[in-house]
């Protein structure tokens, strides 16, 4: 377990980690540990909301913060996913030519465009984020996003035979696997509904159709999920809960 762990950590985060050794057996339950990196990104984000209020700095200096957080600390693998895929779907090619720009190294002019676009939106609804409540609600989807995303890999169809998704995933004890991140999520589910409960449940009711938009996507468009797709997944479930989080209490805050 401990071993599954930092192999998790090693994947897909920049977090200094003791050196395993790269083996099927400690990779069985890495998947399941996957949400606890979203846990790290979340609280490094509460600590940064405290010292903001603490020290009134600005609300663009919070959000541009907000933004950069997640991709220290995973160096931006989830964002590499985002923009293979955006070029793979952008091409309007066939089944096998998408998988193949998937597996490209170099990056389209599609996917520039829309990585661009993506972190101004981010940053821009960032800066509605002034309080605490809302704050922690947008912490908890740091896990319940990478729970969804741990859950995809290990029960959706696999688009292809290798590849980094297919290293976790073929030594992966499922069962397991699909527990601890069930658990993780309904875990951070309950806690972004406690913060707030209208922003809680508009995030997980968002989260939840990203899912199954995911879903239908991979399947329709690449015959099953990919590394990329996950990561994807992960940024577009990210951003629709933040999405959802500012505009309910934004709702919320003009009815009251």
């Amino acid at each position: 377990m401990l071993r599954s762990l930092a192999s998790a950590f090693l994947m897909y985060s920049r977090i200094p980690m003791p050196r395993v050794e790269w083996n099927e057996a400690n990779r069985r339950y890495a998947l399941g540990w996957f949400p606890l990196i979203g846990a790290v990104i979340g609280g490094l984000l509460m600590l940064w909301r405290l010292f903001c209020t603490q020290f009134c700095c600005g609300q663009f200096l919070f959000a541009a913060v907000a933004v950069l957080l997640p991709v220290l600390i995973t160096g931006g693998i989830h964002l590499d996913g985002f923009c293979d895929v955006t070029d793979a779907r952008a091409s309007c090619a066939d089944r096998e030519k998408r998988l193949a720009i998937m597996s490209d190294p170099h990056i389209g002019s599609f996917a520039v465009i829309r990585v661009c676009l993506y972190l101004i939106l981010q940053t821009a609804v960032f800066t509605k984020v002034s309080d605490i409540r809302s704050t922690a609600v947008i912490a908890c989807s740091y896990v319940v996003s990478r729970s969804f995303s741990g859950l995809s890999a290990v029960t959706f169809r696999c688009a292809k035979k290798d590849g980094t998704l297919q290293d976790f995933v073929k030594p992966s004890h499922r069962s397991a696997v699909i527990a601890m991140v069930s658990i993780f999520a309904v875990a951070a589910s309950f806690f972004m509904i406690f913060a707030s409960y209208v922003q809680g449940c508009a995030a997980f009711v968002s989260a939840v159709l990203c899912f199954l938009y995911y879903k239908h996507i991979a399947y329709r468009d690449f015959g099953g999920t990919t590394g990329d797709l996950c990561g994807w997944f992960l940024q577009l479930c990210e951003i629709a809960m933040l999405i959802a989080a500012v505009l309910t209490g934004l709702i919320t805050e003009g009815l009251i």
